[in-house]
Protein backbone atom coordinates (compact mmCIF):
# COMPACT_ATOMS: atom_id res chain seq x y z
CA UNK A 1 0.00 0.00 0.00
CA UNK A 2 3.00 2.29 0.43
CA UNK A 3 3.45 2.27 -3.35
CA UNK A 4 -0.24 2.63 -4.23
CA UNK A 5 -0.97 5.81 -2.25
CA UNK A 6 1.71 8.06 -3.87
CA UNK A 7 0.57 6.96 -7.34
CA UNK A 8 -3.07 7.76 -6.55
CA UNK A 9 -2.06 11.05 -4.93
CA UNK A 10 -0.14 12.12 -8.01
CA UNK A 11 -3.07 11.18 -10.26
CA UNK A 12 -5.52 13.21 -8.15
CA UNK A 13 -3.13 16.18 -8.10
CA UNK A 14 -2.92 16.16 -11.90
CA UNK A 15 -6.72 16.05 -12.17
CA UNK A 16 -7.13 18.88 -9.64
CA UNK A 17 -4.63 21.10 -11.45
CA UNK A 18 -6.22 20.43 -14.85
CA UNK A 19 -9.78 21.16 -13.67
CA UNK A 20 -9.89 22.63 -10.12
CA UNK A 21 -13.62 23.39 -10.25
CA UNK A 22 -14.53 19.76 -10.89
CA UNK A 23 -11.75 17.76 -9.24
CA UNK A 24 -10.43 20.18 -6.62
CA UNK A 25 -12.43 18.51 -3.84
CA UNK A 26 -10.64 15.21 -4.54
CA UNK A 27 -7.29 16.85 -3.72
CA UNK A 28 -8.62 18.68 -0.64
CA UNK A 29 -10.23 15.51 0.78
CA UNK A 30 -7.74 12.99 -0.59
CA UNK A 31 -6.65 11.69 2.83
CA UNK A 32 -10.23 11.08 3.95
CA UNK A 33 -11.27 9.43 0.67
CA UNK A 34 -8.18 7.24 0.68
CA UNK A 35 -8.62 6.14 4.29
CA UNK A 36 -12.23 5.14 3.52
CA UNK A 37 -11.13 3.04 0.52
CA UNK A 38 -8.29 1.57 2.58
CA UNK A 39 -10.76 0.70 5.34
CA UNK A 40 -13.01 -1.21 2.92
CA UNK A 41 -10.04 -2.99 1.32
CA UNK A 42 -8.42 -4.05 4.60
CA UNK A 43 -11.78 -5.14 6.01
CA UNK A 44 -12.34 -7.36 2.97
CA UNK A 45 -8.94 -9.05 3.25
CA UNK A 46 -9.06 -9.47 7.02
CA UNK A 47 -12.50 -11.08 6.83
CA UNK A 48 -11.68 -13.24 3.82
CA UNK A 49 -7.99 -14.13 4.25
CA UNK A 50 -7.09 -13.24 7.88
CA UNK A 51 -4.46 -10.84 6.49
CA UNK A 52 -4.03 -7.30 5.30
CA UNK A 53 -3.80 -6.46 1.60
CA UNK A 54 0.02 -6.39 1.65
CA UNK A 55 0.33 -9.51 3.80
CA UNK A 56 -1.95 -11.48 1.50
CA UNK A 57 0.15 -10.36 -1.49
CA UNK A 58 3.16 -12.04 0.13
CA UNK A 59 1.15 -15.19 1.06
CA UNK A 60 0.99 -14.42 4.78
CA UNK A 61 -1.82 -14.64 7.32
CA UNK A 62 -2.45 -13.43 10.86
CA UNK A 63 -3.07 -15.77 13.77
CA UNK A 64 -3.72 -14.88 17.42
CA UNK A 65 -0.74 -15.01 19.74
CA UNK A 66 -0.53 -18.19 21.78
CA UNK A 67 -2.19 -20.34 19.12
CA UNK A 68 0.59 -22.92 19.35
CA UNK A 69 0.75 -25.59 16.66
CA UNK A 70 -3.02 -25.56 16.09
CA UNK A 71 -3.19 -22.79 13.54
CA UNK A 72 -6.66 -21.93 12.22
CA UNK A 73 -7.21 -21.79 8.47
CA UNK A 74 -7.02 -18.42 6.77
CA UNK A 75 -10.71 -18.69 5.83
CA UNK A 76 -11.71 -19.01 9.50
CA UNK A 77 -10.95 -15.34 10.12
CA UNK A 78 -9.56 -13.71 13.23
CA UNK A 79 -11.40 -13.51 16.55
CA UNK A 80 -13.58 -10.44 16.71
CA UNK A 81 -11.34 -8.54 19.14
CA UNK A 82 -8.17 -9.21 17.13
CA UNK A 83 -9.97 -8.40 13.89
CA UNK A 84 -11.07 -4.90 14.94
CA UNK A 85 -7.77 -4.09 16.62
CA UNK A 86 -5.92 -5.11 13.46
CA UNK A 87 -8.26 -3.05 11.28
CA UNK A 88 -7.89 0.10 13.39
CA UNK A 89 -4.10 -0.18 13.58
CA UNK A 90 -3.81 -0.83 9.84
CA UNK A 91 -5.98 2.13 8.80
CA UNK A 92 -6.23 4.70 11.60
CA UNK A 93 -2.59 4.93 12.72
CA UNK A 94 -1.15 5.77 9.25
CA UNK A 95 -3.96 8.30 8.70
CA UNK A 96 -3.33 10.11 11.99
CA UNK A 97 0.43 10.05 11.42
CA UNK A 98 0.02 11.64 7.99
CA UNK A 99 -2.35 14.34 9.28
CA UNK A 100 0.06 15.17 12.13
CA UNK A 101 2.93 15.50 9.65
CA UNK A 102 0.89 17.91 7.51
CA UNK A 103 -0.10 19.91 10.60
CA UNK A 104 3.55 20.28 11.64
CA UNK A 105 4.51 21.39 8.13
CA UNK A 106 1.72 23.98 8.09
CA UNK A 107 2.66 25.34 11.52
CA UNK A 108 6.29 25.65 10.49
CA UNK A 109 5.33 27.69 7.44
CA UNK A 110 3.19 30.04 9.54
CA UNK A 111 5.96 30.34 12.12
CA UNK A 112 8.44 31.43 9.44
CA UNK A 113 6.20 34.32 8.40
CA UNK A 114 5.43 35.29 12.05
CA UNK A 115 1.79 36.13 11.47
CA UNK A 116 1.10 36.02 15.25
CA UNK A 117 2.29 38.68 17.72
CA UNK A 118 5.49 37.74 19.62
CA UNK A 119 3.64 37.54 22.94
CA UNK A 120 0.81 35.38 21.62
CA UNK A 121 0.12 32.35 23.84
CA UNK A 122 -0.89 30.37 20.76
CA UNK A 123 2.48 31.11 19.14
CA UNK A 124 4.31 29.92 22.27
CA UNK A 125 2.20 26.76 22.32
CA UNK A 126 2.80 25.69 18.75
CA UNK A 127 6.48 26.61 18.95
CA UNK A 128 6.76 24.23 21.90
CA UNK A 129 4.83 21.65 19.87
CA UNK A 130 7.17 22.08 16.91
CA UNK A 131 10.19 21.74 19.20
CA UNK A 132 8.84 18.50 20.73
CA UNK A 133 7.65 16.88 17.50
CA UNK A 134 11.11 15.76 16.20
CA UNK A 135 11.81 13.94 19.47
CA UNK A 136 8.39 12.28 19.49
CA UNK A 137 8.84 11.21 15.88
CA UNK A 138 12.35 9.94 16.58
CA UNK A 139 11.04 7.88 19.50
CA UNK A 140 8.27 6.44 17.31
CA UNK A 141 10.65 5.48 14.48
CA UNK A 142 13.22 4.18 16.97
CA UNK A 143 10.57 1.91 18.49
CA UNK A 144 9.94 0.35 15.08
CA UNK A 145 13.68 0.05 14.37
CA UNK A 146 14.42 -1.70 17.67
CA UNK A 147 11.49 -4.08 17.11
CA UNK A 148 12.77 -4.97 13.63
CA UNK A 149 16.31 -5.55 14.94
CA UNK A 150 14.98 -7.83 17.67
CA UNK A 151 12.96 -9.73 15.07
CA UNK A 152 16.02 -10.17 12.82
CA UNK A 153 18.09 -11.44 15.76
CA UNK A 154 15.33 -13.86 16.76
CA UNK A 155 14.50 -12.05 19.99
CA UNK A 156 10.91 -11.12 19.05
CA UNK A 157 7.94 -12.75 17.31
CA UNK A 158 6.88 -9.56 15.50
CA UNK A 159 8.67 -7.31 13.04
CA UNK A 160 6.25 -4.45 13.81
CA UNK A 161 4.93 -3.13 17.14
CA UNK A 162 1.50 -2.81 15.50
CA UNK A 163 1.22 -6.60 15.30
CA UNK A 164 2.07 -6.89 18.99
CA UNK A 165 -0.55 -4.30 19.91
CA UNK A 166 -3.12 -6.19 17.84
CA UNK A 167 -2.23 -9.44 19.61
CA UNK A 168 -1.41 -11.35 16.42
CA UNK A 169 1.61 -12.69 14.56
CA UNK A 170 2.36 -13.49 10.93
CA UNK A 171 2.86 -16.98 9.49
CA UNK A 172 3.11 -18.36 5.98
CA UNK A 173 0.05 -19.69 4.19
CA UNK A 174 0.03 -23.48 4.04
CA UNK A 175 -1.25 -25.67 1.23
CA UNK A 176 -4.44 -26.23 3.24
CA UNK A 177 -4.94 -22.45 3.52
CA UNK A 178 -4.56 -21.96 -0.24
CA UNK A 179 -6.97 -24.79 -0.99
CA UNK A 180 -9.51 -23.42 1.51
CA UNK A 181 -9.27 -19.92 -0.01
CA UNK A 182 -9.75 -21.26 -3.55
CA UNK A 183 -12.70 -23.37 -2.41
CA UNK A 184 -14.31 -20.41 -0.65
CA UNK A 185 -13.88 -18.22 -3.73
CA UNK A 186 -15.43 -20.92 -5.97
CA UNK A 187 -18.37 -21.39 -3.61
CA UNK A 188 -19.04 -17.64 -3.43
CA UNK A 189 -19.10 -17.47 -7.24
CA UNK A 190 -21.35 -20.52 -7.70
CA UNK A 191 -23.83 -19.82 -4.88
CA UNK A 192 -27.31 -18.78 -6.07
CA UNK A 193 -29.24 -16.22 -4.04
CA UNK A 194 -32.93 -15.50 -4.55
CA UNK A 195 -33.81 -12.51 -2.37
CA UNK A 196 -33.16 -8.99 -3.68
CA UNK A 197 -31.20 -7.97 -0.55
CA UNK A 198 -28.99 -11.04 -0.77
CA UNK A 199 -28.32 -10.39 -4.43
CA UNK A 200 -27.32 -6.79 -3.73
CA UNK A 201 -25.01 -7.85 -0.89
CA UNK A 202 -23.50 -10.58 -3.06
CA UNK A 203 -22.95 -8.11 -5.92
CA UNK A 204 -21.24 -5.64 -3.57
CA UNK A 205 -19.00 -8.36 -2.15
CA UNK A 206 -18.06 -9.54 -5.62
CA UNK A 207 -17.35 -6.00 -6.79
CA UNK A 208 -15.14 -5.31 -3.76
CA UNK A 209 -13.43 -8.65 -4.24
CA UNK A 210 -12.78 -7.90 -7.90
CA UNK A 211 -11.26 -4.52 -7.01
CA UNK A 212 -9.11 -6.14 -4.34
CA UNK A 213 -7.89 -8.86 -6.71
CA UNK A 214 -7.17 -6.25 -9.39
CA UNK A 215 -5.12 -4.20 -6.94
CA UNK A 216 -3.26 -7.31 -5.81
CA UNK A 217 -2.36 -8.49 -9.31
CA UNK A 218 -1.55 -4.98 -10.53
CA UNK A 219 0.67 -3.99 -7.61
CA UNK A 220 3.93 -4.75 -9.44
CA UNK A 221 2.75 -2.70 -12.43
CA UNK A 222 1.83 0.16 -10.09
CA UNK A 223 5.28 0.12 -8.52
CA UNK A 224 6.91 0.26 -11.96
CA UNK A 225 4.60 3.11 -13.00
CA UNK A 226 5.41 5.03 -9.79
CA UNK A 227 9.14 4.64 -10.40
CA UNK A 228 8.65 5.87 -13.95
CA UNK A 229 6.85 8.97 -12.64
CA UNK A 230 9.66 9.61 -10.16
CA UNK A 231 12.17 9.45 -13.02
CA UNK A 232 9.99 11.56 -15.31
CA UNK A 233 9.69 14.43 -12.80
CA UNK A 234 13.19 14.18 -11.31
CA UNK A 235 15.50 17.19 -11.53
CA UNK A 236 18.19 15.19 -13.39
CA UNK A 237 15.89 14.68 -16.35
CA UNK A 238 14.35 18.13 -16.61
CA UNK A 239 16.33 19.04 -19.73
CA UNK A 240 15.35 15.79 -21.43
CA UNK A 241 11.73 16.25 -20.43
CA UNK A 242 11.67 19.80 -21.79
CA UNK A 243 13.00 18.63 -25.14
CA UNK A 244 10.45 15.82 -25.28
CA UNK A 245 7.50 17.92 -24.20
CA UNK A 246 8.21 21.15 -26.09
CA UNK A 247 4.76 22.62 -26.60
CA UNK A 248 3.53 26.06 -27.74
CA UNK A 249 2.66 28.64 -25.11
CA UNK A 250 -0.82 27.92 -23.76
CA UNK A 251 -3.51 30.60 -24.03
CA UNK A 252 -4.21 32.90 -21.04
CA UNK A 253 -6.31 31.25 -18.31
CA UNK A 254 -10.04 31.64 -18.53
CA UNK A 255 -11.46 33.73 -15.69
CA UNK A 256 -13.67 31.80 -13.26
CA UNK A 257 -16.87 33.82 -13.60
CA UNK A 258 -18.87 31.20 -11.72
CA UNK A 259 -16.72 31.61 -8.60
CA UNK A 260 -17.91 34.58 -6.50
CA UNK A 261 -14.59 34.69 -4.63
CA UNK A 262 -12.48 34.96 -7.81
CA UNK A 263 -10.45 38.11 -8.48
CA UNK A 264 -10.65 40.29 -11.61
CA UNK A 265 -7.40 41.61 -13.05
CA UNK A 266 -7.04 45.40 -12.56
CA UNK A 267 -6.04 47.68 -15.42
CA UNK A 268 -2.90 48.87 -13.60
CA UNK A 269 -0.16 46.25 -13.19
CA UNK A 270 0.91 47.68 -9.81
CA UNK A 271 -2.52 47.06 -8.22
CA UNK A 272 -3.30 43.90 -6.27
CA UNK A 273 -6.21 41.96 -7.86
CA UNK A 274 -7.62 41.13 -4.40
CA UNK A 275 -7.56 44.35 -2.36
CA UNK A 276 -7.59 46.65 -5.45
CA UNK A 277 -4.83 48.78 -3.93
CA UNK A 278 -1.18 49.34 -4.77
CA UNK A 279 0.66 46.16 -3.88
CA UNK A 280 2.51 45.99 -0.57
CA UNK A 281 5.17 43.28 -0.09
CA UNK A 282 4.62 41.90 -3.60
CA UNK A 283 4.28 38.13 -3.73
CA UNK A 284 3.79 35.91 -6.80
CA UNK A 285 2.09 32.53 -7.03
CA UNK A 286 4.38 29.95 -8.61
CA UNK A 287 1.39 28.06 -10.03
CA UNK A 288 0.03 30.95 -12.12
CA UNK A 289 2.57 33.81 -12.07
CA UNK A 290 0.11 36.49 -10.89
CA UNK A 291 1.32 38.95 -8.24
CA UNK A 292 -0.58 40.07 -5.10
CA UNK A 293 0.05 41.62 -1.71
CA UNK A 294 1.53 39.02 0.61
CA UNK A 295 -1.26 39.26 3.18
CA UNK A 296 -3.93 39.05 0.47
CA UNK A 297 -2.35 36.04 -1.23
CA UNK A 298 -1.58 34.25 2.04
CA UNK A 299 -5.11 34.63 3.37
CA UNK A 300 -6.81 33.63 0.12
CA UNK A 301 -4.61 30.59 -0.57
CA UNK A 302 -4.91 29.40 3.02
CA UNK A 303 -8.70 29.59 2.82
CA UNK A 304 -9.33 28.33 -0.73
CA UNK A 305 -6.16 26.40 -1.78
CA UNK A 306 -6.22 27.91 -5.29
CA UNK A 307 -5.09 30.94 -7.28
CA UNK A 308 -7.60 33.81 -7.02
CA UNK A 309 -7.39 34.55 -10.77
CA UNK A 310 -6.90 31.24 -12.56
CA UNK A 311 -8.29 28.80 -10.02
CA UNK A 312 -5.20 26.58 -10.25
CA UNK A 313 -4.64 24.39 -7.17
CA UNK A 314 -2.19 26.31 -4.96
CA UNK A 315 -0.63 25.85 -1.52
CA UNK A 316 1.25 28.18 0.81
CA UNK A 317 4.66 26.95 -0.34
CA UNK A 318 3.86 28.30 -3.81
CA UNK A 319 4.05 31.91 -2.54
CA UNK A 320 7.24 33.59 -3.87
CA UNK A 321 8.48 36.91 -2.47
CA UNK A 322 9.43 39.47 -5.14
CA UNK A 323 12.21 42.02 -4.60
CA UNK A 324 12.12 45.22 -6.65
CA UNK A 325 15.36 47.05 -7.70
CA UNK A 326 14.41 49.99 -5.43
CA UNK A 327 14.44 47.75 -2.33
Amino acid sequence: MAAVKPALQHLVKVLAESNPARYGFLWRWFDEIYVLLDLLLQQHYLARCSASFSENFYSMKRIPMGSGRQRPLATAGLPKRHHWKSLLLLVLVPYLKGKLKKLVSSLREEDEYSIHPPSSSWKRFYRAFLAAYPYVNMTWEGWFLIQQLCYILGKAEHHSPMLKLAGVRLVRLTAEDIQALEKKWAESNSSQTHSFTSRVQSALRRALGAVAVSLSTGLSVSVFFLQFLDWWYSSENQETIKSLTALPTPPPPVHLDHEPSSAVLPSLKSVCPLCRKVRVNATALATSGFVFCYRCAHGFVKAHQRCPVTGYATELQHLVKLYSPES
